[in-house]
């Protein structure tokens, strides 16, 4: 009986935790047709990566309630978004405008892309002149490949002369 009664009593005191915050009621299915749509284009400030539409961010909380008052007034969507882009700037849009404050914006990742061919070009011309200016037995005799075993006179240490060498004989009888 006791163990029943501290389970109904861990179950009480849980229940209220899982319960989530109640979403706002909407009046109208075309103020949240709208809603939608305009929460798709804007940006969570706190996630970055997440549209405000699915974003659980206290300030996302916010701008939603503030993006449907601004829509039960009667404003427009380019006013809604002009609204939140006077206030956060265009970081709030996930397709912001094409001016000189966004240009490095839209052509940064092609300017990266581009550097980074050119970089990749320059190396592989110099790996290959490298390459075709070496001596045919350059590889043989100075610096041993990677992974390869190398038998010749590169030994790291020097010779010793008073140490005498063996040299192995061959019974061939």
């Amino acid at each position: 009986m006791k163990w029943l009664l501290a389970a109904l009593t861990a179950l009480c005191i849980t229940l209220p935790t899982l319960a989530g915050q109640a979403a706002p009621g909407v009046d109208d299915r075309l103020i949240e047709q709208r809603f939608s749509r305009i929460a798709e284009e804007l940006r969570c400030l706190v996630c970055q990566n997440e549209s405000l539409a699915g974003s659980r961010a206290d300030l996302a909380m916010d701008l939603k309630r503030e993006v449907r008052q601004l829509i039960k007034e009667g404003k427009t969507d380019a006013q809604v978004k002009d609204f939140l882009v006077a206030r956060y700037g265009d970081f709030v849009l996930y397709r912001p405008p094409v001016k000189p404050t966004t240009y490095l914006l839209w052509a940064g990742p092609f300017v990266l892309q581009l550097v980074g061919i050119v970089l990749l070009i320059r190396f592989l011309r110099r790996r290959s002149r490298k390459v075709d200016g070496a001596a045919p037995g350059a590889n043989e005799s100075s610096t041993p490949m990677p992974g390869r075993v190398s038998l010749g006179k590169e030994f790291p240490f020097p010779e010793r002369s008073d140490v005498q060498r063996e040299t192995p004989t061959r019974n061939c009888e």
